[in-house]
């Protein structure tokens, strides 16, 4: 970063401040490894399940430290977020752990496990078309009716700072294990989640290669790295990883990636499918499909591991059976 770039959102000093506010709320999720995964990867790979997180995703992490730094005056309004799905169930679990309303707003075509889990968890929920609705626009416009505060899913400090933790976690455990990786690699919707994790990941293990995993055509991080600014892609057909179909990375995030990631990997929805169900094979660990980009990359050689060790972080459980279904039929 040149002398005249401005200074990234987060800091290591943010994300270790997450986890102590996340301490003993946050589960420290395991890292899980099987021989026969290794085999299909070319080398030690080490998968974080953060599936077993609370919610069923990364997502709470960076949910409870916003939240908890709402002040006493903000708290009766509540919060207002948008998600398809992971972000609102974080979001809905934290609003309830610090005693604030929060209403969520969801595509109408989001899984229907998400929906009910969200609402289960008392958060309010709304629909939004998301090939018409613009769900930012409408995000602010009901904070604003309601003098709520809007918590977006990916761009906003305490939200990346929460994320970070994963890779406060990845070092530390690997360390446990007398290792270091050689490569870290998490998803991106937005790219909260490996915007955390690189910055964790960069200051205790700088040697280590850092690479976001994206579905294909939905390459908006391996543009924008390839173009040196934030590019969209221009993706037309859905695609089963309903929770990384953001169109560009985000304000905060790309900067934080420009500048910490090696690159960028991606797979199909065939990929992903195949992925799922070695996991629940190997490791008896559900992932839903954009849970497991990382891993349907690292499982087909994209990594370039050569004998040498990674850790992929698995961002979330929380799909449909019917999808899962699919999955399983593969093996």
């Amino acid at each position: 970063m040149s002398a005249s770039a401005p200074p990234l959102a987060v800091s290591l000093a943010d994300i270790e401040a997450a986890a102590g506010r996340l301490e003993g709320l946050a589960v420290r999720t395991p890292l899980l490894r099987h021989d026969a995964l290794d085999a299909r990867a070319g080398g030690r790979l080490f998968i974080k399940a953060e599936p077993l997180q609370r919610t069923g995703s990364f997502k709470f992490r960076g949910a409870y430290n916003r939240l908890s730094r709402l002040s006493p005056d903000q708290r009766p309004a509540g919060v207002v977020a948008f998600s398809s799905g992971n972000h609102a169930q974080g979001v809905a679990a934290a609003a309830a752990l610090v005693g604030c309303p929060a209403l969520i707003l969801m595509p109408s075509d989001a899984p229907a496990i998400k929906i009910a889990a969200t609402r289960a968890l008392g958060a309010e929920v709304r629909f939004f078309d998301r090939l018409k609705d613009n769900r930012e626009s409408l995000g602010a416009r009901l904070a604003a009716e309601r003098g709520a505060v809007l918590v977006p899913p990916y761009d906003d400090p305490d939200i990346i700072s929460g994320q970070g933790t994963v890779g406060l976690e990845i070092v530390a455990q690997m360390a446990e294990l007398g290792l270091a990786p050689d490569v870290v690699c998490a998803c991106a919707s937005g790219g909260g989640l490996v915007a955390g994790v690189a910055t964790a990941v960069a200051a205790h293990a700088p040697a280590a290669r850092i690479y976001v995993a994206e579905p294909a055509l939905y390459n908006d991080h391996a543009l924008s790295l390839a173009a040196g600014r934030r590019t969209a892609h221009a993706a037309a057909a859905p695609t089963l990883c309903d929770s990384l179909m953001a169109p560009i990375p985000g304000e905060l995030t790309y900067p934080i990636n420009a500048v910490r990631l090696a690159g960028a990997v991606s797979a199909t929805d065939d990929e992903v499918l195949d992925a799922m169900g070695q996991a629940f094979l190997h490791l008896k660990l559900v992932i839903e499909p954009g849970g497991a980009v990382g891993l349907a990359a690292a499982l087909l050689g994209r990594l370039n591991l050569d004998g040498g060790c990674a850790v992929v972080v698995a961002s979330g459980g929380n799909v449909d059976p019917g999808v899962f279904q699919r999955a399983l039929a593969r093996l």
